[in-house]
Formats: structure tokens, sequence, C-alpha cells
């Protein structure tokens, strides 16, 4: 671990992948994050947004079954929320809007985007 610490930290996880899924809760609990969600849709997550009244960071997967994440991340943005991408596509993909979003590339290490949400949630 680094030095930023994910404790006491609540985090949305919104990712469609089983198998990413459950690693990646798994290496937050570690960290000692609370977990909301995972969720595998915009829907779902956009619920879990609307019911949960502290949010410090969220990990967002771009693609979500076909449909892209990005309302979500309006969402977030507009409430100060940060979070941090995963995604199987380039940067060209992305909307300018997030350039300065940090992205982890699939296949994704897990460590890199618990780094990455930590440091996100320090900033």
């Amino acid at each position: 671990m680094t030095e930023h610490s994910l404790q006491g930290r609540t985090i949305l996880v919104v990712e469609d992948e089983y198998l990413l899924v459950e690693d990646l809760c798994s290496e937050l609990e570690d960290w000692k994050a609370t977990i909301v969600g995972p969720a595998a849709t915009v829907q779902e997550g956009l619920r879990l947004l609307r019911d949960t009244e502290q949010l410090d960071g969220a990990i967002l997967d771009v693609n979500l079954r076909g449909e892209h994440v990005f309302p979500l991340a309006d969402e977030l943005m507009a409430r100060g929320v940060p979070f941090v991408f995963t995604t199987g596509y380039d940067a060209s993909a992305i909307p300018s809007r997030f350039n300065k979003v940090s992205r982890c590339e699939k296949p994704v290490q897990i460590s890199q985007v618990v780094r990455s949400i930590s440091k996100a949630a320090h900033a």
C-alpha cells in the first residue's frame, strides 16, 4: 500500500465484469474502504449515488453492457466526487470534459486502480 489509505472512505464501484468486480472489491476491502455497490449498469449506479449520503470516490467502467457510463460520471463531477475510469478504450473515446480524470486501461491491474482512486480521494 502507499501512503494514502482508504480507511473510512466510501467508494462506489460500477463495473459489469464479475471477476474484475470480485478482485477490485477484495482489494478495496484490504485497504479498509467501505464499498457501495457494485453496480453493473448506469441506472443502478445512479440509484446508488442518489441513495448514498456520502461518497469519497468512485471507480467507473466506461462501457457497461454496451452503455457508456458518462451520465453517472457527469453527476459525480457535478457533486465534486472524485472518480477514475477503467476501460479498454483509448483516451480518444473519453469526452474531453473528463481529460483530468485518471484512466486505468484494461486489462487492468487492480492495485493500479486502487492507488488511482486513493490518490483522487485524497486530492
